[in-house]
């Protein structure tokens, strides 16, 4: 696993980790390489709202080509392409990923938690989804699980990232939904002021309670899937439990301390991962 030290959220998937089996670690790696490309496409650089959307729709069209068997030139899809085949990785949920990442090239606001939860759907679950199709571990209860998982971890990344999210785009970008933000007297305008204010304070602590039971929720998952695989899932169950804790150490201050995980933090979690 790699450590969440960037702004994206798929720098909290496992990225080709000793703990996978080595058959999987390419396969894996070649998931990570279209979400976190794809991704990028949506957040960094200085490209126009339409050169992004063009971009996401290149890669839409590339896996028409795949679906139709169809011969392609693209490097990531010439190694996504036998990955797909070999494992019989259901397309939607690639083209879900895409779908995600279009929203947050045009929406930067979310009404509610619901709303919230169908991007998390999109832009995090199919990432998992995958995984367990890899892992030949498909079965309703463990994606049920890891919807769980891959959500909360989602959420963690956003709350992690409160005030990186307030300076993208022309009116900055705000994942807290707007009636939690109303029922706790937080306006859009005091986040992108980057104010921590108690009120802020007390949506946050709300925030993080709320995803540590979500990722709580899944965790059985982790127990449930044998050897090195469910040694990785609980690994990534307990970083993400480790943000929560650090979000709360910096006194919910997202803006000014961004809590990351370090060094000196992997023992802790190779531990809760070894006896969780």
């Amino acid at each position: 696993m790699r450590t969440p030290d960037s702004i994206s959220h798929y720098e909290n998937f496992p990225v080709a980790s000793f703990l996978l089996p080595a058959h999987l670690r390419g396969p894996v790696a070649a998931i990570y390489a279209f979400a976190r490309s794809a991704d990028d496409f949506a957040d960094e650089g200085n490209l126009a709202a339409d050169e992004r959307l063009a971009l996401l729709n290149g890669y839409r069209e590339e896996l028409d080509r795949l679906a139709h068997d169809e011969p392609t030139r693209h490097p990531l899809f010439l190694r996504l392409r036998p990955v797909i085949a070999c494992h019989a990785l259901p397309l939607q949920l690639f083209h879900d990923l895409l779908d995600a990442f279009a929203q947050d090239v045009a929406h930067d606001r979310y009404a509610n938690f619901d709303e919230l939860m169908d991007y998390c759907r999109r832009s995090a679950n199919p990432v998992g989804r995958l995984l367990l199709h890899l892992f030949a571990a498909a079965t309703p209860e463990n994606l049920k699980d890891s919807d769980a998982i891959c959500s909360a971890l989602q959420l963690i990344n956003h709350w992690q990232d409160v005030g990186i999210d307030a300076g993208k785009g022309p009116r900055g970008r705000i994942y807290l939904p707007a009636d939690d933000m109303a029922n706790f007297g937080v306006s859009a305008e005091s986040i992108l002021r980057r104010s921590t204010s108690a009120e802020f304070c007390a949506l946050m602590h709300f925030e993080v309670e709320r995803a540590r039971a979500l990722m709580h929720s899944g965790a059985p998952l982790g127990r449930r899937l044998p050897g090195r695989i469910g040694m990785e899932i609980r690994a990534i169950i307990a970083g993400g439990l480790r943000i929560l804790e650090k979000i709360e150490a910096v006194d919910y201050d997202v803006f000014n301390r961004r809590p990351t995980l370090k060094a000196t933090d992997w023992p802790r979690l190779g531990l809760r991962a070894l006896f969780s």
